[in-house]
């Protein structure tokens, strides 16, 4: 899709497109597999932005692995977290004693993310990796564990490949920033 048909559907412009994130993710898929080689990961999408990404990125992968996941909200219908971290669905199966990828859509201010690694962290898993699609570049976001980042993003309100706004946009094959005006009223 052209910016100009990206446009009409409240989109500014496009960040980052189809083709650069499917390869980014194979790339980060062979990383997991090497260091995952000897072993079945649990990786948890954290529902609903990451569930894309995580579809891509486990298809990408040659190892066996499992599944789970996790709904955390911090945002509502906001372009901005509110701060306060919700869990809205928690795992199915126990993690102690598991290797553990968390599979996150983008990194924001960190709260969420840390708040999640906690919560996990007094599982016990053997141990806890931090895989995510994007990564704000944010002058005043917590200092968080990132294993792997796909992207590094301006600090803009981004929809599309999973990530949303007020559950629109999800569906876009694209990273793209939001046009304002779909927000001004916020």
């Amino acid at each position: 899709m052209t910016d100009d048909g990206a446009r009409s559907n409240g989109v500014a412009r496009i960040l980052i497109d189809d083709e650069a994130i499917q390869q980014r993710t194979a790339e980060m898929a062979k990383v997991l597999d090497d260091e995952y080689r000897d072993d079945v990961p649990l990786l948890i999408g954290v529902l609903n932005g990451a569930i894309t990404f995580m579809t891509d990125l486990m298809r990408a992968m040659q190892i066996p692995l499992e599944i789970d996941f996790m709904a955390v909200s911090s945002y509502g219908a906001a372009t901005k977290s509110s701060g306060v971290v919700r869990i809205l669905k928690d795992l199915d199966q126990e993690i102690e004693g598991r290797r553990v990828v968390v599979v996150e859509d983008i990194v924001d201010s960190g709260l969420t993310l840390q708040y999640l690694l906690d919560v996990l962290q007094r599982r016990n898993p053997r141990d806890l990796r931090v895989v995510a699609l994007l990564k704000k570049e944010k002058a005043d976001a917590i200092d968080v564990q990132v294993d792997q980042i796909g992207f590094t993003i301006p600090d803009e309100f981004v929809v599309g490949y999973g990530l949303d706004y007020a559950g629109k946009y999800r569906n876009l094959p694209y990273v793209a920033v939001l046009d304002r005006r779909v927000y001004a009223a916020e």
